[in-house]
């Protein structure tokens, strides 16, 4: 293709003289060709061990992953510790992590949503559509990122109250809050764009993305915390400095000339088409996301009416284990889904099944060794976040009901990021609203009320853990695996 020459329609592919696709920037209005960004592939999934792929990108994930929960658990240890606090300082937080995982939801929303189409079309040898959908989710996260901010800052003292909040913990949720949403549409970037990196294959950029703004927390949180007096306030300004770095270091690379497919100028103006398809694959992460903070914002009501402020503060240490548990989960789907999503669009189906397989298998016997550990060892991981008895009496019993089904709660981990990777929306939006909007939310309700106080609480978590697991399991097995995948694929 010489130099200058338009491509004749965005859903068209290019090829060089030896048969390979070139992969398109976009860096003018005219959608001239820039030769310095064509690129041979160096991420084709459909080629060697399907282990060895998943696990090259699920490693540095899930070390990711750990950096990016150390965002926020960082946060509720040190302020677990804040001096004349006890356990407010830690529930008044909790009361925050509903409102802040809203706001990941819609990172997900494009990230989760973009990231499985830009595979299947790099699958395809689309490289300029995969470019488009890229661009598209970008602008996205910017217009979400925005309105969120706004709404948080302008109604958090409203939405801080309906979710559970006393005069005693909006003390510390209202000030916490504030200063975290200054970084709102860095995490969108931080989250909903990472995806774009480790689909090309660069899991350790992806990694490093959240590695570097973890380590600027850890280092921010004791000064702005302690030394300078600020208590939850540099708790929550040290993680928006934080998302910021890591933000900026996504853009780096995304424009850089390491990355294989570039992020443009060019390629961000919204297409209906692109939006729709983005938005509807993505409604399974948002919709897990918004769902699971519903459940957490019904816990909160709940628990402030039957234990008060303390169950608050039970339920922000098991969610905070929680978060360090499903890590490798997250690390296994997040690189099973480029190579799922990869070897469908490229028709490989033997290797979709064994990609299946694999994940499947390491994430249940992941899963059964940490519900062991914590079935065993419950007050050494509440103690990690508080040394207050109190808070470890009322939440060692607790955090055993919560875990107890969570070996069937793996099932649903593994097989909902088949779905997503797969491009089926329908079902994989289904599953992620089965567990906690159908199952948890109206057993959160109805249990305590029949006599079974704080605990109902915790058994309604644990009986949506079963029933979703080996729903989304069988259904999965039966319609994607069992069945053969291109009726699924035409």
């Amino acid at each position: 293709m010489e130099k200058g020459m338009t491509p004749k329609n965005e859903d068209e592919d290019e090829y060089d003289l030896n048969g390979r696709p070139v992969h398109v920037c976009f860096e003018s209005a005219k959608n001239d060709i820039d030769d310095s960004c064509v690129k041979s592939d160096k991420s084709d999934f459909s080629k060697g061990s399907i282990p060895s792929a998943i696990m090259r990108l699920a490693l540095p994930m899930t070390f990711a992953q750990l950096m990016s929960v150390l965002y926020s658990v960082v946060d509720r240890i040190y302020l677990g510790r804040l001096p004349g606090a006890q356990h407010l300082a830690l529930s008044g937080v909790g009361l925050t992590l509903p409102i802040i995982f809203i706001t990941s939801s819609f990172a997900l929303l494009c990230g989760t949503g973009g990231g499985p189409l830009f595979a299947i079309s790099r699958g395809k040898g689309k490289h300029e559509e995969a470019q488009r959908i890229m661009g598209n989710s970008f602008t996205l996260l910017l217009a979400f990122g925005i309105i969120l901010t706004v709404s948080i800052t302008t109604l958090r003292r409203p939405i801080l109250y309906l979710f559970g909040a006393s005069d005693e913990t909006y003390a510390y949720a209202g000030d916490y809050l504030l200063f975290y949403s200054l970084g709102t549409v860095f995490n969108m970037i931080k989250i909903g764009m990472n995806p774009f990196i480790n689909a090309q294959g660069f899991g350790k950029t992806g990694m490093l993305t959240v590695a570097l703004g973890a380590v600027i927390n850890i280092i921010l949180d004791p000064i702005l915390i302690f030394a300078l007096g600020m208590g939850v306030r540099g708790a929550g300004l040290a993680t928006a400095i934080a998302q910021f770095c890591s933000a900026m270091w996504v853009l780096k690379f995304l424009t850089g000339k390491k990355a294989i497919l570039r992020l443009t100028l060019s390629c961000m103006k919204l297409t209906a088409i692109r939006t729709k398809k983005i938005l509807t694959l993505g409604l399974s992460g948002f919709s897990m996301s918004v769902t699971t903070s519903l459940a957490q914002i019904v816990c909160n009501i709940t628990l402030q009416r039957y234990g008060g402020d303390l169950y608050i503060g039970v339920m922000a240490v098991i969610h905070s284990v929680r978060e360090f548990i499903f890590l490798p989960t997250q690390g296994i789907s997040g690189g099973a889904g480029p190579v799922l999503g990869f070897n469908f669009g490229a028709g490989k189906l033997d290797r979709v099944r064994k990609a299946i397989r694999f994940s499947i298998t390491i994430t249940l016997a992941y899963t059964t060794l940490m519900w062991l550990f914590v079935m065993l060892f419950p007050g050494v991981l509440i103690r990690a976040f508080s040394p207050e008895p109190l808070l470890i009496q009322a939440g060692i019993p607790a955090m055993r009901i919560y875990y107890s089904m969570f070996v069937f709660m793996s099932l649903q981990l593994a097989s909902q990021p088949v779905f997503v990777g797969l491009g089926m929306a329908k079902q994989s939006i289904f599953f992620a609203f089965l567990r906690k909007a159908f199952i948890a939310v109206p057993l959160t309700f109805l249990l305590p009320m029949w006599g079974m106080g704080t605990s109902g609480v915790f058994v309604a978590e644990a009986t949506s853990q079963l029933i979703s697991g080996l729903v989304c399991f069988i259904t999965m097995y039966l319609l994607v695996y069992k069945r053969k995948l291109n009726v699924i694929q035409s």
